[in-house]
């Protein structure tokens, strides 16, 4: 098994920056990619970033592209997202996941963190 545990979140004003952890564990933990996806009240859980764990190629949903940072410390087994220039919208709970599959789609992730709530004020 592979537990996720996400920390950082808070809650900061527009144009402030966060930075999110995820911290892994488990013997089996050895994914191909992992992912950022968040989840505003009321709405579906969205893509946001993901970086493929040994190559440490990314991939950003455009909303987030040159604000956001995706990176990974493979000797630490901890996925990060850097937020800068945070916005009202970016508000959410954001959630870490693993996975064999460097995907947009939530579906193709078979762990999941317990999420950290976002939330930015104007």
């Amino acid at each position: 098994q592979v537990q996720l545990v996400e920390s950082g979140g808070g809650l900061v004003q527009a144009g402030d920056s966060l930075r999110l952890s995820c911290a892994a564990s488990g013997r089996t933990f050895s994914p191909y990619a992992m992912g950022w996806f968040r989840q505003a009240p009321g709405k579906e859980r969205d893509f946001v970033a993901y970086i493929n764990w040994r190559g440490g190629n990314t991939y950003y949903v455009d909303s987030v592209k040159g604000r956001f940072t995706i990176s990974r410390d493979t000797a630490k087994n901890t996925l990060y997202l850097q937020m800068n220039s945070l916005k009202p919208e970016d508000t959410a709970v954001y959630y870490c996941a693993s996975g064999p599959y460097a995907s947009s789609q939530s579906r193709r992730y078979a762990y999941w963190g317990q999420g950290t709530q976002v939330t930015v004020s104007s």
